[in-house]
């Protein structure tokens, strides 16, 4: 499960980067609006799953409520996902 989790956060954070860097650019300075849909759908997607994950597995982790909002907030940020995966679950295994 926490495999699984991990690929969610990888793909949660690359498709709100492409949502931000790419999708979004193109809508707004070069009025090519067809992007939108399908990255916004698919960042939302994997952002529902993360969250569902994350809710799962707390426990499994022995994550504090503190621990488990860091882990819900990094899904909002650029690059969150990221680091969350390097400092809090690198090396870890479910006991």
């Amino acid at each position: 499960m926490l495999k699984l989790f991990k690929f969610i956060a990888l793909l949660e954070g690359l498709s709100l980067l492409l949502l931000f860097f790419v999708a979004m650019p193109m809508k707004y300075l070069a009025d090519m609006p067809f992007l939108i849909r399908p990255v916004g759908t698919a960042h939302g997607v994997l952002f529902i799953a993360y969250i569902v994950f994350a809710t799962v597995i707390k426990g499994d982790m022995k994550w504090t409520v503190k621990d488990y909002l860091l882990v819900c907030v990094a899904s909002i940020v650029p690059f969150g996902t990221f680091y969350m995966e390097a400092k809090m679950l690198k090396n870890k295994t479910i006991e």
